[in-house]
Formats: C-alpha cells, structure tokens, sequence
C-alpha cells in the first residue's frame, strides 16, 4: 500500500496578496517612537521611504550624494529604478530632510557613503531583508499584524493618500514610476470599474 505524504502549503497560515498603506494615524505612532528612542538611522529610512515611494532594493541602495548636493539635503531627487530601469522622481519634505541630516551627522557620512550601513561586516548598505525585519518591527510595535503589512505598505502609503486626495491615476503612475496605467491600478488595489469611472470624469 503506497503512503501518501501530505505537503504543507508554502503559503499557508500567511496572507498573501497586496500590503495595505499605513493611516496618518499609523505614520505618526511609528515616527513618534522612533525620535522618542532617538532612532536617528530608522527614523530617516521611515521617513525616506513614506517620501521616496522606493522600492526596498532601491531605498536600501541610497547614497549620500544621491539626495544631497554639497551639505544641503536636496528638496527633491531623482533615482534610476533598478528594476524597470526608469527613473522616478520625489520630493523630499522638511521634516525628512532634517531626520536624514541629523542621521548623516550623526554617523559622520561622507557623500559617497551609502545612507543607510548595514551593521553587518558582511555588507555595505542593509539589505532589503534587513529592511523588511526593520519594517515589520516597527508595525509590531504599534499593535498592528505583522504579517499584513511589509515594506510596500511604505512604498503604497504617501501614493495611497494622494490618490485618496486627487483621483489622478496619471500622477501617481508617474510618483511610483510604473510604466504603465494598469500597474497602477492594480498596486493601489483600485477596482477597474472606479478607476476608468474616474479616467472618464477627467477627460469631461
């Protein structure tokens, strides 16, 4: 009689589909913590990424000289998107210039340095399983479900807020740098009936 061996699921007890973006409510319980801890790295790389809208493997690859010219913090910065090979642009606002500032002070670092060091020898910037970890810790901390929300809840929520404001499917394609509309769509988890309801309207 032959034996049937039973398979546990790779995705099973997990959640699998789109992150949610975090509340306002949510954005400032994280950032309080972090300058109450004084945090200075985590709290520039949460506020760099609500901004930035990066994807982790491009935000964990900052350097210095890529959001700054001379000491200034620059209000805005264009990256390359190292997965579409597009570049996107973002603007950087007042309170992350001046987290990201007192970080680079603080750890006294050079324009070619990479923003945000690994604390490992084995690599130079955090890697963008470290940066998941630290994501993760942050949502735990402020009592919400680990396993819903990850590093794209970080890239989602500025777009999801403007989205929520505006309607303009077109500008935030452009915020996130999607190629194409349908990306968009689908990544801000928007039904396709809304969204061409709301492709109609503009063109009125």
């Amino acid at each position: 009689m032959n034996t049937i061996k039973s398979h546990t699921a790779w995705n099973k007890g997990k959640l699998i589909g789109q992150k949610p973006p975090l509340k306002i409510n949510e954005i400032w319980a994280i950032r309080i913590r972090l300058e109450l801890s004084k945090q200075l790295r985590n709290l520039a790389l949460f506020n760099l990424a609500i901004d930035s809208k990066l994807r982790g493997s491009d935000l964990t690859k900052l350097k210095v000289s890529d959001i700054s010219h001379g000491n200034m913090i620059s209000n805005r910065a264009i990256i390359l998107q190292q997965k579409t090979k597009r570049p996107v642009q973002f603007e950087i606002t007042e309170q992350t210039r001046q987290s990201i500032s007192s970080w680079i002070d603080e750890a006294k670092l050079k324009a070619d340095d990479f923003l945000f060091k690994s604390r490992f020898k084995s690599s130079e910037h955090i890697s963008t399983r470290e940066y998941a970890r630290i994501v993760k810790k942050w949502v735990s901390e402020i009592g919400l479900d680990p396993t819903k929300y990850g590093t794209h809840s970080l890239r989602r929520t500025k777009a999801a807020l403007i989205y929520r404001r505006t309607k303009n499917l077109r500008v935030i394609q452009l915020l996130l740098g999607h190629a194409k509309l349908e990306s968009t769509v689908r990544y801000l988890g928007i039904e396709i009936e809304d969204a061409l309801e709301v492709a109609e309207q503009k063109e009125i």
